[in-house]
């Protein structure tokens, strides 16, 4: 009888393993409907420094906002994603790409030959020139003035290449930071000469400073993209949105009202 009974009771403790089972089972199977229900979050990388492309109004909050995050939400939105940004220094971010900790990057980043080796890039929805940014008075008009000067380049950027290349025709000390803001902190207090800027960017500059001046240069190389890990299909999908916005002059009015105030 004792034998029966502690069968009988091994055979309940069996049933409902088997069915505590089934239940987790069942669990696990909804969960992934559930994940596969929710809407994708892509991650934005950019260096949130470079106004009007990236930056933060602390008179208005803690948001970054500017051209390249209004490009970011109209193309995420017309492909079904929902987006973050995160904020990290220009020369970090193809290393951020590379290993994932970002899904794109949108940071008025030039697609220049040698980056792509590295990553992919989008059509091409802006292009930029160089400025050489110095204090008004200085007596820097031209690139042959800059002889025997220390200039200064965002570490990483494309004008840090085009430094190191005006470096090569003239005898200049180039020196790099990883923002534009120190650049400029770094011309005010007598420690650089000038810095090489983006030609918007240093407008911006200009405006809020009565005691910087500059001039421009050719064109930068390339043409601002949006940044893609290699062999991405993310890559054809924001092409297609991009393009879209190109065709119906979406792009057109966010560069007008960052830069005219439409």
């Amino acid at each position: 009888m004792k034998k029966l009974s502690s069968l009988m009771l091994m055979c309940v403790l069996f049933a409902g393993i088997l069915a505590a089972c089934g239940t987790d089972e069942g669990d696990s199977s909804n969960g992934a409907d559930g994940n596969d229900a929710e809407k994708k979050e892509l991650v934005m990388g950019t260096s949130a420094d470079y106004p009007p492309f990236e930056y933060i109004d602390t008179a208005e909050g803690d948001d970054i906002i500017g051209l390249d995050v209004d490009i970011a939400k109209a193309v995420t939105e017309k492909l079904g994603y929902e987006f973050t940004v995160k904020d990290m220094d220009f020369a970090g971010l193809i290393q951020a790409l590379q290993s994932g900790q970002v899904d794109f990057v949108l940071s008025a980043m030039s697609a220049t030959d040698e980056r792509k080796e590295s990553v992919d890039f989008s059509e091409i929805y802006y292009t930029s020139k160089h400025m050489i940014v110095s204090q008004a008075g200085s007596g820097i008009e031209s690139v042959e003035d800059l002889a025997g000067k220390t200039v200064g380049v965002q570490l990483g950027s494309i004008q840090e290449s085009k430094g190191d290349e005006l470096a090569e025709e003239v005898d200049m000390t180039i020196e790099s930071r990883n923002r534009i803001p120190e650049l400029i902190q770094e011309i005010k207090a007598g420690r650089f000469d000038a810095a090489i800027i983006e030609d918007t960017v240093a407008q911006g500059y200009f405006e809020e400073n009565e005691d910087l001046d500059g001039f421009t240069v050719e064109d930068a190389d390339g043409g601002y993209a949006i940044a893609l890990p290699k062999d991405s299909e993310l890559t054809e999908e924001f092409n297609g949105a991009l393009q879209e916005m190109i065709d119906n002059g979406e792009l057109d009015e966010i560069i007008k009202k960052w830069f005219e105030g439409e």
